[in-house]
């Protein structure tokens, strides 16, 4: 349902932390930049680096570690050059997500809404998931990543939908404020934060839609 009384007409995921367990893989990526840039490895402790390499942009994480417009594009370069299908082993799908796939499936529209960008599709394949979205929006695919509105609204416009048409699946304070500016209702998966609806397990997405 939706706070309008209407039906919800898609559902929208982002990718890591809500489809997949990808923090070794996202981790294991930006080691590898930090070890072809010569510099110090990550530690897992840094909780703030740690945030922003799992939900932001891979410009956007990269201009936080590298803030020198030279080393920036050095990394860029860098980042292009990792075959990313090498990670893809390191991610774990999220328990019993396929199964609520399988479930929205020609019930709802099915859209995917990540700060991810070249690997995304490749991601989608790897774990043959890729039939089961109409549409895939990616970093690279907008002018303003997450948590600017502009990628959830070409998601919309994809479907033809209103905000309230739609709900949107993230696990961050990034994603709650692209949902937040698009006014699209937020669900919160396993984080908590503000939002129009709070779950632990995908299956629980059906409660929420009745």
């Amino acid at each position: 349902m939706s706070s309008n009384g209407g039906a919800i007409k898609a559902v929208i995921y982002d990718c890591d932390g809500v489809m997949f367990d990808s923090f070794e893989a996202n981790l294991a990526f930006y080691q590898r930049i930090m070890e072809m840039m010569g510099r110090p490895g990550l530690s897992r402790d840094n909780e703030e680096q740690m945030r922003i390499l799992h939900t932001y942009a891979n410009r956007e994480v990269l201009a936080y570690f590298f803030p020198s417009p030279g080393d920036w594009e050095e990394a860029v370069r860098c980042a292009g050059a990792i075959d990313y299908r090498e990670l893809v082993p390191l991610m774990i799908m999220e328990e019993g997500f396929r199964e609520a796939l399988d479930t929205l499936k020609g019930r709802v529209g099915l859209g995917v809404c990540t700060n991810r960008s070249t690997s995304m599709d490749m991601v989608l394949r790897s774990f043959s998931l890729d039939s089961y979205f109409s549409i895939v929006m990616t970093a690279s695919r907008v002018t303003n990543p997450k948590p600017h509105p502009e990628p959830l609204l070409k998601v919309l416009e994809h479907f033809g939908i209103d905000p309230r048409e739609a709900l949107f699946v993230g696990d961050s304070e990034v994603d709650r404020l692209s949902a937040k500016a698009a006014g699209v209702p937020f669900v919160a998966y396993k984080a908590p934060l503000p939002a129009a609806y709070r779950m632990e397990h995908h299956r629980e997405i059906m409660d929420f839609l009745g």
